[in-house]
């Protein structure tokens, strides 16, 4: 038996999974998403990262970013030591690739702001 708060709405529901030969089992969930989302954080556990990336643009040092998917939770700090060594030095916007196929997790790496395309 396992607890897992989750996190796919603001309820937060604190889902209890049992595992009996293979077979899971939910309660505490208040909708079906619920028993999908508790599924898969006993199976694979997967996050939406966001954060940001150093640029070369000294009145804005950092860009923020995010995947554009989700990726495994275990990926997550190293793709994190791989974006420290990121530096932005072109102008870019929302969207647009920062890192493709971020430690082969299929996942890319994208900007969340129109920021550096602004004057600065």
């Amino acid at each position: 038996m396992k607890r897992v708060t989750c996190i796919t709405c603001p309820i937060g529901c604190r889902i209890t999974v049992n595992v009996v030969n293979g077979e899971f089992s939910f309660s505490g969930n208040k909708c079906a998403i619920g028993a999908q989302f508790a599924k898969a954080e006993m199976t694979a556990p997967a996050r939406t990262l966001t954060t940001t990336v150093r640029t070369a643009f000294p009145q804005m040092p950092v860009l923020p970013v995010r995947t554009n998917k989700e990726v495994p939770k275990e990926k997550i700090p190293g793709i994190i030591r791989k974006l420290s060594n990121v530096i932005i030095t072109e102008k870019v916007g929302i969207g647009e690739v920062i890192a493709a196929n971020i430690l082969g997790t299929g996942c890319d790496i994208i900007a969340t702001s129109n920021i550096l395309t602004e004057e600065l």
